[in-house]
């Protein structure tokens, strides 16, 4: 099936077999794709019609979401170093896959480091190994699909990845037919690069572009080669509108930050500036058949914008837009990660002496050690042949990030006549909460105060059904004896920042209190106590939030809130959804 002769407006099953077609034709060009599938099977049935339409033998692989720094870019090869005596390099994942495709599984998991390498490779072209004796720059001229299997309250794709890869494409359907043959690919791979754009295609583009809230200058070089290539498939050698409406469904649409306005609020803001002319352009004066007309502009506008409508982002409306991609770590949890620790996973690695507690990385301590074995004489006394000598600089210690996770400690107040509702509010709360604890590293712990003390109903955990235990025994009535809850939830708070865990403390009180901490009674003594109690959880740091659950703003709770440096958060109406709310904006991100 001709792509000329293909309906502006794509269906899925088509802009699967069109994006393959264009990846087929160039990888590099192109970058790639962001690819998720309902079904595990699509996304492969997809991957090898790709592969079907490349040349025979272009090589394609996998990157395994772990692989280190020596294995993707290249290093020492330990095998050969140690058998011919003299440093040999090993070539890279990336620069043996030169010209062909790799598929990142679980790309949504991809670290900060992973994703760094691979998009500085599909800038530069180049693989730089890094280290002594790791080899010279290497070709690496790869194509990527990055398998997105997240879940709907995941993370999305590193915004850095995304932007780097032309397409995103999501296959709901099975896979069909290809459009077309790897012999009618390799012809229009020859020829796609002398393709030519008309004037009018490419300003409505970019116009189309800048309706749709696509910043990016990359979206937009993408787009004009995903016309072009459609053209050069399609065995012409220059593009119609059909082209730059399949160009605007694959590329633009997916990426789409806004919906477009209405053609006629679009035709009202003005046009951008046109570009200053140059030395040449002052001698030649433009030829008017070249110049955009605005009925052309304004007819071609409205089929692009129709075309990317069928793959806009879903849930993208004008008074929600939908979320950028993010540009910090990867995975769908609270927390940052906490380098240093004893476990966790490896990021690389470090000089040091493992006897000092540290985590020996044996391998990358031989790769250390092997290049310099001829100059290592025997050791005296040495009976046999030392195979190897392994020196105390040569000692590598695995650097290890462990993800942080965060504590949510809840301090209810118990006390009174409405201590009932409150207990039913923070049970809501927190089951909400715990049910959140599963996609992310949370743990949730429940303080509730009344009579002369506070008591730890629930310790820090994940566990609903031990959870739901401690809240259904909840107590309330009598005094409010606030220092001591603060007393309780520093406690709770250093504890869990020891254990390498953010934290946040919710106060749900009026914060009028009337116990002092020794248990007697009396305000003075009781508001005294209260004070001190919340500079030293101030001190301690973290996050903390203040609900105050008064009937209407309380200067009490104010202050009390300026005194731990709290969050005030004034909920008189107080109810779970309410509480969740306010924890979920003050929680902390990812870093």
């Amino acid at each position: 099936m001709p792509v000329g002769e293909s309906t502006p407006v794509l269906d899925g099953t088509h802009r699967a077999a069109l994006a393959a077609a264009l990846v087929a034709l160039d990888p590099i060009a192109f970058g790639g794709v962001v690819l998720r599938a309902s079904r595990a099977d699509r996304a492969t049935a997809w991957i090898a019609q790709l592969t079907a339409l490349r040349p025979a033998g272009a090589p394609i692989g996998r990157v395994p979401i772990g692989i280190g720094e020596d294995r993707l870019l290249g290093g020492l090869d330990l095998a050969m170093t140690l058998a011919t005596g003299r440093p040999v390099a090993e070539r890279g994942l990336l620069a043996r896959h030169d010209g062909g495709l790799l598929v990142l599984p679980c790309a949504e998991r991809a670290g900060e480091a992973l994703v760094a390498r691979l998009t500085a490779v599909l800038d530069t072209h180049v693989a730089m190994p890094r280290g002594p004796f790791a080899g010279d720059p290497a070709d690496a001229r790869i194509g990527l699909i990055a398998l997105d299997e997240s879940e709907p309250d995941d993370e999305p794709l590193h915004a850095a990845l995304v932007d780097r890869l032309a397409f995103h494409l999501t296959i709901d359907e099975d896979v069909d037919a290809a459009l077309l043959t790897r012999a009618e690919v390799e012809a229009a791979a020859a020829r796609w690069h002398t393709v030519g754009i008309g004037h009018t295609q490419l300003a409505t583009l970019v116009r189309t572009a800048a309706l749709l809230g696509v910043s990016s200058l990359r979206a937009l070089s993408f787009a004009v080669r995903a016309a072009r290539g459609c053209a050069a498939l399609d065995g012409r050698d220059q593009t119609t509108d059909d082209d730059c409406a399949a160009a605007a469904t694959l590329v633009l649409g997916p990426r789409a930050t806004r919906r477009p306005p209405s053609l006629d609020e679009a035709a009202e803001a003005p046009p951008p500036p046109p570009p200053p002319p140059s030395a040449d352009q002052d001698a030649t004066p433009p030829d008017p058949s070249e110049t955009p007309r605005a009925d052309d502009v304004k007819a071609l506008e409205e089929m692009l914008i129709q075309a990317a409508l069928a793959t806009l982002p879903v849930g993208l409306t004008m008074s929600a837009p939908t979320t950028a991609p993010r540009a910090g770590r990867s995975s769908g949890r609270a927390g940052r990660d906490h380098a240093g620790g004893r476990r966790g996973r490896q990021v690389g690695t470090r000089r040091g002496d493992p006897r000092a507690g540290g985590r020996l990385d044996l391998l990358e301590t031989l790769r250390a050690a092997a290049p310099w074995q001829r100059l290592r004489p025997a050791p005296a006394g040495a009976r046999e042949r030392v195979r190897i000598q392994v020196r105390p600089d040569d000692f590598r210690i695995r650097r290890l990030v462990e993800p942080t996770g965060t504590t949510a400690i809840f301090v209810v107040d118990a006390s009174g006549s409405a201590a009932l509702n409150r207990m039913a509010e923070a049970k809501g709360a927190v089951e909400l909460l715990l049910a959140d604890a599963y996609s992310r590293r949370d743990e949730v712990a429940l303080i509730a105060f009344r009579g002369a003390a506070a008591d730890v109903l629930l310790a820090p955990t994940r566990a609903i059904a031990a959870a739901k235990r401690a809240l259904a025994a909840l107590p309330g009535g009598g005094g409010t004896p606030l220092a001591s809850a603060i007393d309780r939830a520093r406690e709770l708070a250093d504890r869990a920042r020891r254990e390498g865990n953010d934290t946040i403390v919710v106060f749900l009180t009026d914060a009028r209190a009337n116990i002092a901490r020794d248990g007697t009674p009396g305000r003075p003594a009781a508001e005294a106590d209260a004070t001190a109690s919340a500079a030293l959880l101030r001190q301690l740091g973290g996050t903390t939030l203040l609900i105050d659950t008064s009937t209407r703003p309380s200067p009490t709770a104010q202050a009390m809130a300026v005194a731990m440096g709290a969050r005030y958060v004034a909920l008189p109406r107080t109810d779970a959804q309410s509480i969740h709310a306010a924890v979920s904006a003050v929680r902390p991100t990812s870093a």
